[in-house]
């Protein structure tokens, strides 16, 4: 039950009607009449702006559509009255009713109310985190992890069929860099004194992982040239790096669906033929790059390279795919892996990068437009940094990385569930921090514990009716009189219920998990305000002993309500909590 939804067909089917009455012209665009609750919770319960988008296209004053378009609504017996606003809004009460009728909807459907068809099945993969196998993840990534995966859940609570991957970036130089830094692992665990040059990844991390290496092959590699054992430990250090970014993922909650390897590739033809196909439709060719942009480095001069015509995609260039050399850029084996996306036949795709990855937006929503006609959309959200405090000072690097704060020690001093709340109250594309202390502060300050406790509050309502013999099953709550509510904290807390569908659809249209965060709070919000209530009006305590059909109808309300925490916090991938 969305009644936004069902509010809105009620506006365009009255549009249709003053259309058909000659009241408005017929060719008239409706898609961005829109429906939603007014700024100011006084002025009514929802509010439209169909007669301000319509009044230049119709040619007319919006007060005058406003004031057609009200006749017609008020007269629907779901509202009871309707007001033109400044210069043509509409704001609409509704009966009462309507709201509380959102109640044995929630029972029926429990933590499925406001599943969406708008995905309709199509699939959609939302890459992300794909850290290089180099070493733990760090609190940057876990920003990504948890802003994927909840998006991730998101859309699927919204109807998609979602598969979540990773790109395990194994193709570089960087993985060079680790064999020889495992490498140096490796003489340090037969007793040799090593130095780390710059350069290496000096993490601790690396220990077991030398120490593994020397149980499998003993004293093998001791002072042997790299092309002795380069290759073995590229793929040993990349296997050992993989096993600790999925124990680190774990510990976060997250699955992914599939991993991808980029070292597959090369030497495969792939990248070959997906330029090919490019060369094919006349987007690659022998030309030169611009020069960097800001001072010119001193070796700088122009080389002759081939070239993707990204510009005819909107990009601020066209970008090389090979060099003079002959030897791949990094962007070929990116072009070659959407590639194989597209191929796959995902309906829509979506990556989740750092910001530090934001050159690369315009050059891969070019590739995909040109690899699939226009016809697979590419969604890239970037995660801005993440600043941790403990103790009013910024938080120290961990020596166990060597140059970063670990997921581990976010989650081993704050738990799983409070980082991944707190991750998602900011949008991802604004900076956030993460302060130790307050997060585990127990006050309103702190949304973590603020959703958590209204949850667990109303858990505690639900025990202490079934410890007084009374049965507070949804099969009972379901036949509740609802007549029984109607003070005003009452009908703000069934209205905020209401929201809940079309916010549902707005988070995964726009892919903003963070608006699910946000609910939660405005929902716990209203709830804590009616339970409040009850400490200084005896009438609006939930349960009532002299009065088993009000207190039916109290608990079937805040029942609805620990319904939706939980599928919200469930789809943050937050374990609600019963007791605090």
């Amino acid at each position: 039950m969305n009644l936004f939804a069902d509010i809105k067909t009620l506006v365009l089917d009255s549009l249709q009607t003053l259309q058909a009455a000659g009241s408005l012209p017929s060719d008239l665009d409706f898609s961005n009449v829109t429906v939603e609750p007014p700024r100011d919770a006084m002025h009514g319960d929802m509010a439209t702006n169909a007669a301000m988008v319509l009044a230049k296209q119709a040619r007319m004053k919006p007060r005058d559509i406003a004031q057609a378009l009200a006749e017609l609504l008020v007269a629907d017996a779901r509202i009871t009255a309707v007001d033109v606003a400044g210069p043509g809004f509409l704001n609409l009460r509704l009966d009462p009713a309507q709201w509380l009728a959102i109640l044995p909807e929630v029972l029926r459907a429990g933590t499925d109310f406001g599943r969406s068809p708008m995905g309709s099945g199509k699939s959609v993969n939302v890459e992300f985190v794909s850290a290089n196998p180099t070493g733990p993840l760090h609190v940057g990534h876990t920003r990504g992890a948890v802003f994927g995966d909840a998006l991730a859940s998101l859309l699927d609570f919204a109807g998609y069929a979602v598969t979540r991957e990773y790109v395990i970036n194994d193709g570089g130089s960087q993985i060079d860099t680790l064999a020889r830094s495992v490498y140096l692992r490796y003489l340090e665990a037969h007793g040799q004194e090593v130095s780390f040059p710059e350069g290496v990844y000096p993490g601790d991390y690396l220990i077991p992982v030398g120490k593994a290496l020397k149980d499998k092959v003993g004293d093998k590699y001791i002072d042997q040239p790299e092309d002795v054992w380069m290759d073995d430990l590229r793929n040993f250090g990349t296997d050992a790096m993989m096993a600790l970014i999925r124990a680190d993922l774990a510990l976060l909650g997250v699955k992914m669906d599939r991993f991808f390897s980029e070292k597959s590739l090369y030497g495969t033809g792939k990248i070959e033929a997906c330029l090919q196909a490019l060369n094919d439709k006349g987007l690659i060719y022998e030309g030169y790059t611009d020069p960097p942009k800001g001072k010119m480095p001193d070796d700088w001069k122009p080389r002759k390279q081939t070239l993707f015509k990204s510009t005819e995609f909107g990009d601020d260039q066209d970008r090389p795919v090979q060099k003079s050399d002959g030897s791949w850029t990094y962007f070929a084996p990116d072009i070659a892996y959407h590639h194989d996306k597209v191929l796959r036949g995902y309906d829509e795709l979506i990556n989740v990068f750092g910001a530090d990855h934001g050159g690369y937006v315009k050059r891969l929503k070019a590739i995909v437009a040109a690899l699939s006609g226009n016809t697979v959309p590419l969604d890239i959200k970037l995660t801005q940094l993440v600043r941790l405090f403990k103790n009013g000072q910024p938080f120290k690097m961990s020596k166990r990385a060597g140059t970063f704060v670990t997921l581990k020690d976010v989650i081993d001093l704050v738990g799983p569930d409070v980082t991944r709340f707190v991750m998602l109250t900011r949008k991802n594309d604004a900076p956030l921090d993460f302060d130790f202390d307050k997060v585990l502060d127990q006050s309103k300050d702190n949304p973590v514990f603020y959703v958590q406790y209204a949850y667990a509050r109303i858990s505690s309502v639900m025990r202490k009716a079934i410890e007084a013999g009374v049965d507070v099953s949804d099969a009972v709550l379901l036949d509740a009189d609802l007549a029984n509510l109607g003070h005003d904290a009452e009908l703000a807390l069934a209205k905020k219920l209401g929201e809940w569908p079309r916010m549902l659809e707005l988070a995964a249209k726009h892919h903003e998990p963070h608006r699910i965060a946000f609910y939660l709070f405005d929902l716990a919000s209203e709830y804590h305000s009616l339970h409040n209530l009850g400490k200084t009006s005896p009438d609006q305590r939930f349960w009532q002993a002299d009065n088993v059909a009000a207190s039916h109808a109290k608990i079937a309300l805040i029942r609805s309500v620990a319904v939706v925490l939980s599928a919200g916090l469930g789809i943050l991938g937050v374990t609600p909590m019963d007791k605090m």
